[in-house]
């Protein structure tokens, strides 16, 4: 019997994002992990800024993983971003 390795994937997002951009962002996720299998997926968010978009964005994100077995882990996550997903609970849905 085969045994099948999930890998990792990379992507970034980059900002400003807006309220219009979040379906689309989830659905291009959604696409992507269903393509790849990956059980983890690093996302690049030096680009971002730390608002409540940014953290509905990412909150949809690691949704989007959990329904495909995968986890989020941010890279490059600024101390205002993570200090805003610490306040908001999400510190350990998104770790870095």
């Amino acid at each position: 019997m085969a045994v099948h390795q999930r890998g990792t994937i990379a992507f970034a997002i980059r900002g400003p994002i807006s309220r219009a951009d979040l379906p689309g962002l989830f659905d291009r996720l959604c696409a992507l992990l269903s393509q790849s299998r990956a059980s983890v997926a690093f996302c690049d968010v030096g680009g971002v800024g730390a608002d409540a978009v940014t953290i509905d964005a990412l909150a949809r994100l690691a949704l989007a993983a959990r329904r495909n077995g995968c986890q989020v882990r941010l890279r490059r996550a600024s101390a205002e971003l993570r200090q805003l997903l610490e306040f908001m609970g999400l510190e350990n849905v998104l770790s870095e």
